[in-house]
């Protein structure tokens, strides 16, 4: 077997792996309709948004940006159409809400950073990793991280709104190599989702940690994985990728 090389880039997810929102989207999105006189239930928003992205997602993938809209309007009409599912039928009135609600979006104030993130980000770059962001974020992301803090731990922000493809799409991830000057066999990826993340980078041979939180692993994923690769938290990721260093040294 060939000898395991020592990991250089680490390329991160940010929704749910970095940052998180303070509030639950249905929450957010029923406040701002209060503030417009409008009252709607904050679950049956949440339950209407999550319906709406997916539909959203399905028939205009990565902000529809190949069928001629901008990630604007796309969010834009991911909101109108929730607000229709939650029983609104006035979209006039939604528009000044889903105009206020794509701007509060990417107000800083609104995310939060995840219990651990500083301190991981902070240890990578003192073992001297180059550090990345691969992100199925839109354009907004950049001025969120400046404004939390974080941007300055990356060498760059690759976006799918930015690169023209979303993750798990393999051009991704080569795109953030390329950027990086690395080959995948001295990168590794982290994120919260085992099919954009966990196997997309695992597919053009990158490394993977898939990062769980407290909730339960699906067996089916969890048998696929090799144990130092799965992160209850981010503080699991430093002395797993020590590990890693010494198996690479063959420690």
């Amino acid at each position: 077997m060939a000898p395991r090389l020592q990991i250089r880039l680490i390329t991160w997810d940010v929704k749910d792996t970095l940052l998180k929102l303070r509030h639950p989207v249905g929450e957010e999105y029923a406040t701002k309709a209060r503030a417009h006189g409008l009252e709607v239930e904050a679950t049956a928003l949440g339950q209407a948004f999550r319906q709406a992205y997916q539909a959203q997602s399905q028939s205009f993938p990565n902000y529809g940006l190949s069928q001629g809209l901008t990630s604007r309007q796309w969010w834009l009409d991911v909101v109108l159409q929730t607000f229709r599912l939650a029983g609104v039928r006035d979209a006039q009135a939604v528009v000044p809400i889903a105009n206020q609600l794509y701007e509060d979006f990417s107000n800083p104030c609104t995310w939060q950073v995840l219990e651990g993130a500083r301190a991981t980000l902070t240890g990578c770059r003192k073992r001297g990793l180059k550090l990345a962001v691969i992100s199925n974020f839109d354009r907004r992301l950049e001025d969120i991280l400046v404004g939390l803090g974080l941007r300055e731990h990356f060498d760059f922000v690759l976006t799918s709104e930015a690169a023209g493809w979303p993750k798990p799409d393999p051009r991704i991830f080569h795109k953030a190599l390329q950027l990086a000057h690395m080959e995948p066999a001295v990168a590794a990826h982290i994120g919260d989702s085992y099919r954009r993340d966990y196997q997309g980078a695992q597919a053009i041979g990158m490394q993977s940690f898939l990062l769980t939180g407290p909730e339960p692993l699906d067996p089916v994923v969890k048998n696929s994985i090799p144990e130092g690769h799965i992160l209850p938290s981010l503080s699991h990721l430093l002395p797993a990728l020590d590990h890693l260093k010494g198996l690479s040294q063959g420690l």
